[in-house]
């Protein structure tokens, strides 16, 4: 059966087609992971088929009393609520039928005959709906999801407001998760989880009996827990039976008979066209080439396979630093409490360091104090005179109207406009991104923006907290060829640790220092 059908379907921004007579069909228990490069419009499709989005053309068409359910990671949560109360939003409708069954028992008094008989039966049917629906261990529920995505670790009485980035995530996908929605439509739910609660999402979603619509850029994640991929590429639509690695082979094959195909087409156009050129101008055979002409007319053309320009990343090497990098001594970090037990950590040039750990314990704060971006609690960092360190900070400002390009050229002002052309073409940005604001870029195209700017500085130290999310797979696998070649000193905060394990020296596990409980 049919849950969602999508017919014909396009829509633009300007001249840019981001859409293009696209179709999809999502059936009943399917698990459909949609893929493609950054800036495909993927996220724009989501938004189509939820109603954020209205097509310029096209069908959309959900079957009868379906509930979707939207991870739409620009909610704005109120201040002054505490998570478990924004949790307990998943369960207003239920709320607001208890209100009703109170108020219809405060009036029983009043009532008598059909009218108090009319009550109880209503109160009957409310408290049975309540009951099946485990409206009584709504609590419990929400203790168990929140535990399972690390909203425990932070604390339920925490103002929402007071939330970083990441954590904000885990609360939206916690209450979409409690709804329960017939229908899930997640768009990159892995990003800012760490790897246990990575974990637990993927034996969620793998025993989950509804379907749901997944946008992820994670593959072994991928691999786990979708059975249908949808390929977005070109304004197009593709649909595949079987996990991401399944779609890798059948793509390829796909890709391979189309170039085959297209071969073959323009060898018999080359042939058609040398003859008419040679028979046109003689009467004995310019029936002939007449014939030839208006077969060549009927032709369908195939159109070439087109490829998607690959990012490619380099880090320029700055002179060489001294022998330690940095070294701590009794160092405390944290805002007004600490997050830490006194800190003792040296770091050797040329060493290669990942850091793990679940999110809120502090290893964006420990970055940003070891570079002095922030002031430590207590204790000190020593760092080499001779750092040349470049910092991707993980959250960029969302409402920064620069384009691309002016976001270059205010820290590079002295690169002519082909040399900033140049540079974010290196890594895979097309003119219409290049001119856009760096607000209505795609998460991924906007970590490129931010990549290409480490890439102009000479640096010999590159601090990356969590550089991946939002980064599609040929990225990623350019950025870790990238950071593998780099002769210079990496420290990396990464929740997958399939991107780092084969190039690191050593992984440091944050949850040794932390002083919240794990």
């Amino acid at each position: 059966m049919s849950i969602l059908t999508v017919e014909n379907v396009n829509h633009g921004f300007g001249a840019r087609k981001i859409l293009e007579s696209v179709s999809f069909r999502l059936l009943k228990g399917e698990h459909v992971g949609l893929v493609g490069a950054n800036g495909e419009g993927k996220t724009t499709f989501l938004n189509i088929i939820t109603g954020a989005l209205m097509p310029d053309e096209g069908r959309i068409e959900w079957c009868n009393r379906i509930t979707v359910g939207y991870l739409d990671q620009h909610v704005v949560l109120t201040k002054g609520k505490t998570i478990r109360e924004v949790l307990r939003e998943a369960f207003q409708e239920m709320f607001d039928m208890e209100a009703e069954m109170l108020r219809i028992y405060e009036k029983m008094g009043e009532l008598d005959g059909k009218e108090l008989d009319k009550a109880m039966e209503d109160v009957g049917d409310i408290q049975s709906i309540l009951e099946s629906s485990s409206f009584y261990t709504i609590d419990a529920k929400i203790e168990e999801i929140a535990n399972g995505l690390g909203l425990g670790e932070i604390g339920l009485d925490r103002d929402v407001t007071e939330l970083s980035g990441g954590q904000r995530s885990k609360v939206l996908l916690t209450k979409l998760l409690l709804k329960n929605p017939m229908i899930l439509i997640l768009d990159e739910p892995t990003n800012y989880l760490d790897f246990e609660h990575i974990e637990w999402l993927k034996r969620f979603l793998k025993n989950y009996e509804n379907s749901f619509v997944l946008v992820s850029h994670e593959v072994p994640f991928l691999n786990e827990v979708v059975n249908v991929i949808y390929h977005m590429e070109n304004a197009c639509l593709t649909r595949y039976v079987g996990n991401y690695d399944q779609f890798v082979q059948l793509h390829e094959l796909r890709k391979q008979q189309q170039q085959q195909e297209y071969d073959k087409q323009q060898k018999e156009i080359d042939r058609l066209e040398d003859f008419i050129a040679r028979n046109k101008a003689r009467i004995s055979t310019t029936g002939r080439a007449k014939s030839r002409q208006k077969q060549l007319d009927k032709m369908e053309i195939i159109e070439k396979p087109r490829e998607k320009v690959k990012p490619t990343f380099k880090f320029t090497e700055a002179r060489l630093p001294g022998k330690m990098i940095f070294e701590t001594d009794h160092l405390i970090i944290g805002y007004n409490e600490p997050l830490t037990k006194p800190l003792y950590i040296k770091l050797e040039r040329g060493r290669k360091i990942a850091i793990r750990g679940a999110n809120g314990i502090g290893k964006s704060t420990l970055l940003k104090t070891l570079l002095g971006l922030q002031e430590p609690l207590s204790g000190q960092v020593f760092l080499d005179p001779y750092l040349h360190p470049g910092y991707f900070e993980q959250e960029s400002r969302r409402d920064n109207r620069n384009t691309a390009m002016d976001e270059i050229w205010n820290d590079f002002p002295s690169l002519s406009n082909y040399q900033v052309r140049q540079a974010l073409a290196k890594c895979g940005l097309t003119n219409e991104h290049i001119e856009s604001q760096m607000m209505v870029l795609s998460g991924g195209e906007n970590a490129k923006v931010r990549l290409c700017k480490l890439m102009l500085k000479d640096v010999n130290l590159l601090v990356l907290d969590e550089p991946t999310n939002h980064l599609d797979v040929d990225a990623k696998a350019e950025l870790k060829k990238a950071l593998a070649a780099f002769k210079g000193t990496i420290v990396i905060v990464s929740h997958e640790p399939d991107f780092y394990e084969d190039w690191v020296d050593e992984v440091w596990n944050a949850e040794a220092w932390t002083t919240k409980i794990v």
